[in-house]
């Protein structure tokens, strides 16, 4: 990957790598597909002609005279030189002028503009160089000197000697009259030194940060840091000690001793950002160290392809770490069943709006409670019942469907299940289904829908030991955890669901011995909420013994 920059024109507008060539567009989505892919393409983005002398009525213009100096004080043609309006007549203005002599001219309206400037040497072994001026005030005939001789080092790098860098990409916010400009540069290789050019701009008004990301043969690395002042940055060092950084550890597993290989994915909650992106033979776990400076951070993992399917992802978003500590994430183990949204201001899972209903649930969630992108099912099935009569029957994604009744008061009975695996007796089965009272709405008003999750601890093929007393966690999710519980109880079967056996539910663990080797464990639970809402939930074959 070539060192390259990307600009955005607005703060929530399309973000894309730009080499000295090339430039394209794409979210912070696509940012981080590039490390995955490893590829860095575009279009060709030419520079804005000069504009005409102003009519009347229109914004005055001035000259804009830019200089280009490479590393010994010689005009160069080596650069890559970007102009953003950030207000002022000229704040819709956005140009990349280039002149193979070293010294562009153009002309454009009054105002304040964001300029920077990528310097490329002969030698790409010897770096690049990002100059960036944040406040370039143009109210008359304005010459610019870009000098890479004013640059100093990037030097970011982790406590593991000998690692290798990834990537990297450094990031710049400029705003000014409540409008935010920005740009970026995106480095494959060490070298790069940066730059502030002209007068400082307002107190606070300039954000920064730069992200590197490292493999090691310990853990990997993604070090991020975030600046914010009236300046953008000459030269950066940091050099961590491990008890400084955080630890991200992401189990990938493989129940059913289905392996392959899958991706694990690191970067930052906040900005534009390239990402860590590293394969992961599953089961395995992945291990990596990250700066608790940078904020809070995502994790996901992305499992193997199968045949026609898209490969299922599994993510977790706004961790937040801490230095010395770690945490740890598992994604794709069991026991899978349905699982509610319980962030603040979350969509209800479902809903009634005036006479239709509609069930939005996932229902095959992993262990942790994650969602996939692309659940694995063999059958999936929803039903809706109004007094005991048939609505609807609606196949297709698990926990999906939507239908419309019939106006007025009823009692309803909503339940959705779907099949894992070869559809034999072994096959995971979930099914949840829930009783409740509904009316015809004004409005989009939730159903009241609760879940019951169950967390065993299990090894990353999905299995538990045999023969042993296990304390199962057990959590309420939805309606009954915020009106409260009138009953709950849990059921366990070992013979495939045909005989069930309650079991103690005490300090929110159901307690239970495992059967003996090789075989499966069905949960059930049974909930009424303080409401009368019922749900009855089952998990068949939800984990095996070893």
């Amino acid at each position: 990957m070539n060192d390259s920059s990307t600009h955005s024109r607005t703060p929530d507008s399309t973000v894309g790598p730009r080499t000295a060539e090339p430039r394209t567009a794409g979210r912070r989505t696509v940012l981080r597909a590039l490390a995955l892919a490893g590829v860095l393409a575009g279009t060709t983005f030419s520079a804005l002609p000069p504009v005409a002398a102003a009519a009347s009525g229109a914004p005055e213009t001035h000259t804009l005279t830019i200089r280009h100096l490479d590393r010994a004080g010689h005009a160069t043609g080596g650069y890559s030189t970007h102009v953003t309006g950030i207000s002022g007549p000229g704040a819709q203005e956005e140009a990349t002028p280039y002149d193979e002599s070293g010294t562009v001219t153009l002309r454009l309206p009054e105002g304040r503009y964001l300029l920077d400037s990528t310097l490329y040497g002969t030698d790409p072994a010897t770096g690049t160089d990002w100059v960036v001026q944040p406040r370039l005030d143009l109210n008359g005939d304005t010459t610019v000197t870009v000098d890479a001789r004013t640059t100093a080092p990037v030097d970011v790098r982790p406590p593991e000697p000998g690692a290798r860098r990834l990537n990297g990409i450094g990031f710049v916010e400029v705003t000014h009259e409540g409008t935010t400009r920005s740009a970026n540069i995106l480095t494959a290789r060490e070298g790069l030194r940066v730059a502030h050019l002209g007068p400082a701009s307002e107190p606070g008004s300039v954000k920064e940060w730069f992200d590197t990301y490292w493999s090691g043969t310990r853990s990997d690395y993604a070090l991020g840091y975030t600046f914010t002042s009236d300046r953008a940055l000459t030269g950066l060092v940091r050099h961590p000690a491990a008890d400084r950084l955080a630890t991200l550890k992401i189990r990938g597993a493989a129940p059913g001793g289905a392996g392959g290989t899958g991706f694990v994915s690191v970067q930052p909650s906040a900005g534009p950002t390239v990402g860590l992106a590293q394969p992961l033979q599953l089961p395995g776990t992945a291990t990596v160290l990250v700066t608790p400076e940078r904020g809070l951070w995502d994790v996901a993992l992305t499992g193997p392809a199968a045949p026609e399917t898209p490969p299922n992802r599994y993510e977790e978003n706004g961790i937040a770490v801490h230095a010395g500590a770690t945490t740890t994430h598992t994604f794709d183990n069991a026991v899978f069943g349905p699982a509610l949204d319980t962030r603040p201001g979350a969509r209800p899972a479902g809903v009634r709006d005036g006479d239709r209903i509609a069930l939005d649930l996932p229902l095959l969630a992993d262990g942790d409670g994650h969602a996939p992108s692309a659940p694995r099912f063999r059958t999936a099935t929803t039903t809706l019942h109004r007094d005991g009569a048939l609505i609807g029957t609606r196949r297709g994604e698990p926990g999906r469907a939507e239908f419309t009744t019939t106006p007025g008061a009823a009692s309803y009975r909503l339940t959705a299940s779907a099949t894992r695996g070869d559809g034999s007796p072994s096959s995971e089965r979930v099914t949840a289904s829930w009783t409740f009272a509904s009316a015809t709405t004004t409005r989009p008003a939730a159903l009241p829908l609760s879940t019951v999750r169950f967390a065993p601890d299990l090894a990353l093929d999905g299995t538990a030991p045999a023969g042993t007393a296990l304390r199962v966690p057990v959590t309420v999710q939805g309606t009954a955890a915020e009106a409260g519980v009138r009953s709950l109880t849990v059921s366990v079967s070992t013979d495939n669901g045909t005989t069930w056996t309650r079991v103690p539910v005490l300090d929110g663990r159901a307690e239970f011995r495992t059967p003996g080797p090789g075989r499966s464990v069905s949960l059930r639970a049974e909930l009424t909420d303080a409401r009368g809402n019922t749900l009855t939930q089952t998990q068949r074959n939800a984990f095996r013994t070893r």
